[in-house]
This record gives C-alpha cells, structure tokens and sequence, in this order.
C-alpha cells in the first residue's frame, strides 16, 4: 500500500532516509535542489536546499554520525549538509567534471568519496578543507562507487569503462583486482555487508553480475542476473537476509532474489 506521494517539480535522481528521524528523507532533483520530506506531513517539503546549480545526482547519509549528508552535483562539486542548518556546511570544489556518486566511509565519521566523471575518485576528510587522496581510477568516467564493510581502506568503483576495479586506499597507485565482463557502462556498484570479498554490479548492459574479488584471476564472475529487458541502475544487498538483493531498471521492474552461487562462496 502506498503510504505518501510527493509531488516536485523536476526529476528526482536519489533518496536517502536519514538517520536521524524515522520518518525524514532527503531527495535529490534536476533543477538543483534538495528536499527533505517528512512521512508524517502531506504536501509541502519541510526542507528545501537550492544551492547546486545543475542537477544533483546522488545524496548519502552519515551512518555513523548521522547528523549529515553529502551531495554530488553536475555542477562539480560535493556539498555537506545538516539537516537543521539552512546552508551547506562545506563545499568541496576540486572535481572538474560531473559527480555522480558520494559515499561516507561505514568506519570514519568524517571521511567520504566521490566519483566523477573526471575519472578520478576523491577521499576528503570534513576536518580539512581540501581531498585528502585522490585516485586516477579509471580511462572514463566514474558513475558510482561504495565502500567494502569489512575493510576500512577498501573500495569499489564502477565506469563507463565497463569496468568494476577494487582499491586499497594504502596502496593507490594501481587497483587491486579489475574486473572486466560488463558489455556497456557501469552504473551502481554495491559490496555485501555479509561478505568481504563478494561485489554486485549494475549496468547498462542490462544485467547484474556478482563477484568474487578473492577468485583466481578470470574466475572473478560468479553470477549473472540478466532478466531485466532495459538498462538496471540501482542494485542493493538485504541487510538482513544473507544473500539476497534488490534490482530495479528503466523496465520499471524491480526484482528481488538470492542468486543461486552467492550461498556457496
């Protein structure tokens, strides 16, 4: 049953629960804006951000802190936000093209990446005004990149170089695994939270594929899911039930399943 419809004015690209109130969520729009909404209220956002001036791809909350979230913007930068502040608290400007994706570190309240179409992968820490590591991640333009939750120097990254590529954050200058096999760009990336070595992929070519970054080299590839019949964008693991995942593409489909080799890994 639906609970709440809200209505803007322009097409929303992320949302996040925050994980202060219950009821709140933070969603990020075309025209520049952020809005928060609450569950409980009907109509009117009870907050909203016009700071970014084109369209706002991805928006993030602090697991730990949880008392802020990052934006990133076509407008190349990453903002950070308090929910009660009517102003960002930071503005990082470094990027020199698009950031499609920002994720908070699960291990240090004050440090988060972001991934541009630069092709780099930036750390910063909201205690210094500038990145701390920057990471020339990819040959194209990096669309999404997460965290692994069992290794705090540990992330992903994914490219419209059809590429997914771990890194070390101690050991920058290369990655650590590169796994090819994606026929089109990369779109979302996601580590398990129950297993360290164990990444899914979405991607414009249609499928979900999961892998294994401990596998010997070319026996990365565990699973494909390729049911969908348009591009998949967003994939996310169930905290809760071991395995199990999420999907959803421009099929307006969303698909929820275990893949029958992740359980045996």
């Amino acid at each position: 049953m639906m609970e709440r419809v809200y209505d803007t004015q322009d097409g929303l690209f992320d949302v996040a629960w925050s994980e202060i109130n219950e009821n709140q969520l933070v969603a990020s729009s075309g025209d520049g804006s952020i809005k928060m909404w609450d569950a409980t209220l009907t109509d009117f956002p009870i907050q909203n951000w016009k700071e970014h001036q084109r369209e706002v791809f991805s928006v993030d909350w602090n697991l730990i802190t949880k008392d802020v979230f990052s934006s990133g913007s076509w407008d190349h930068t990453v903002k950070i936000w308090n929910p009660q502040a009517p102003r960002s608290l930071q503005t990082y400007t470094e990027h020199t093209h698009c950031v499609y994706s920002t994720a908070w570190s699960p291990y240090n309240p004050t440090v988060l990446m972001s991934g541009s179409g630069d092709q780099t992968v930036k750390i910063w820490d909201t205690k210094s005004p500038r990145s701390v590591q920057t990471l020339f991640a990819h040959n194209n333009e990096v669309l999404s990149v997460d965290w692994n939750k069992y290794n705090q120097d540990m992330l992903v990254t994914g490219s419209v170089d059809k590429t997914v590529k771990v890194w070390d954050l101690r050991n920058p200058s290369r990655e650590v695994v590169c796994l090819p096999g994606h026929e089109y760009a990369v779109r979302k990336v996601k580590c398990s939270p129950h297993r360290a070595n164990i990444i899914a992929s979405a991607a414009y070519d249609m499928s979900v594929r999961f892998w294994d970054i401990n596998a010997p080299p070319g026996q990365n590839l565990i699973d494909v899911h390729d049911a969908h019949t348009e591009f998949v964008l967003g994939v996310d693991w169930n905290l809760y039930v071991e395995g199990q995942v999420a999907t959803c593409a421009w099929d307006e489909n969303v698909h929820v399943f275990i893949p029958p080799t992740i359980l045996q890994r």
